[in-house]
């Protein structure tokens, strides 16, 4: 029997997690079914338990990688890698994670790893812009940020870039 390699084992562990994101996304975590996910990823669901023990597992894993994502956005300049989260969370084209990230959030009451996973992710943003900004400012902007994302959910005419100009001259202190 061939070996399997790291890299196809990485494939279809994201092929898994991209059909799980876009039933979350679509049907809610609740409403959606491991046969849901075995049917928008076209795998068994045998092959699905291989990889993850349930759907907690997948949402953790999920947002795992939108933090690694954030990080590494986060790294180089803090300010601007801030402001191009805000644009990027208000993309017409990132409608499925911001619904996805509302309900991974909505998890947090009940799921403590979930909750735990959100905690390190406010943590981590304080740690990447603690040269920026004091701590009581950071915390506003991770709030900006949320309220962002539910607001580029249900508001169409939201003008990003007056939004990402406002949030900079308040991080500059000119607000």
């Amino acid at each position: 029997m061939p070996k399997v390699t790291e890299e196809h084992l990485a494939n279809r562990r994201k092929q898994i997690l991209e059909a799980a994101a876009s039933c979350f996304a679509r049907n809610g975590f609740h409403r959606t079914s491991i046969q849901d996910i075995v049917k928008e990823s076209g795998l068994s669901a045998g092959l699905i338990y291989r990889y993850f023990a349930g759907k907690d597992d997948m949402i953790i894993a999920i947002v795992e990688e939108w933090h690694t994502t954030r990080a590494a956005t986060l790294a180089h300049d803090p300010l601007a890698g801030y402001l191009d989260l805000l644009r990027a969370v208000a993309a017409p084209e990132a409608r499925q994670q911001r619904n996805l990230s509302m309900q991974a959030w909505a998890e947090t009451i009940r799921e403590p790893r979930i909750r735990d996973l959100a905690r390190q992710g406010v943590d981590d943003h304080r740690a990447a812009l603690e040269d920026l900004a004091p701590d009581g400012l950071i915390r506003v902007l991770v709030a900006i940020y949320q309220g962002l994302l539910l607001q580029a959910a249900w508001d169409d005419d939201l003008d990003v870039e007056a939004f990402v100009g406002s949030v900079r001259q308040l991080v500059e202190g000119r607000a």
